[in-house]
């Protein structure tokens, strides 16, 4: 996977997260929701101030969004460089780091553009609710499945060698 292809498609990610949180925010108030499968699978639109899966959410700082956000533009920093010395042949990998890159940077746009990651696919059984999330993270959840695929060796190309 080539430099370029890893830019087209890390953009791509980013640009469909910013659509579909737009088309989001113009049909959703804060916690309204549109069932979508009944006693599963809800839209609902909330937002994340905090960290991943809510983390820091509930508490309040100086700066928080800020030092997240400052945070959050380092480790796309430091993946880019990674991402940057992997060998082409770590194809998942760089797939995966790809797709992290896009879903980082789309969530990085929300935080520092409103202050907080809009999150609306809303799954749930009874009562109990898996945290709200976005395109974004799911490109991101997609992103580390494959790194972890290739470290389990599923990427790697088998080479036969003559006895």
């Amino acid at each position: 996977m080539s430099g370029r292809i890893q830019i087209v498609i890390a953009s791509a990610v980013v640009l469909l997260d910013q659509l579909v949180k737009a088309m989001v925010r113009s049909r959703l108030e804060l916690h309204e929701s549109i069932t979508v499968i009944p006693g599963f699978f809800d839209l609902t639109r909330v937002h994340n101030s905090g960290a991943a899966y809510g983390f820091l959410n509930g508490v309040d700082f100086p700066f928080k969004t800020a030092l997240l956000a400052c945070v959050a533009t380092a480790a796309l920093i430091g993946l880019g460089v990674y991402a940057a010395s992997l060998d082409r042949t770590q194809v998942l990998t760089r797939a995966g780091l790809t797709l992290v890159i896009g879903g980082a940077a789309g969530n990085l746009i929300d935080r520092i553009s409103a202050g907080y990651v809009l999150d609306f696919v809303d799954l749930y059984r009874g009562d109990w609710h898996f945290w709200a999330f976005n395109v974004a993270d799911s490109a991101i959840t997609i992103g580390v499945v494959l790194m972890i695929l290739e470290l389990l060796g599923l990427g790697r190309r088998r080479v036969s060698r003559a006895v």
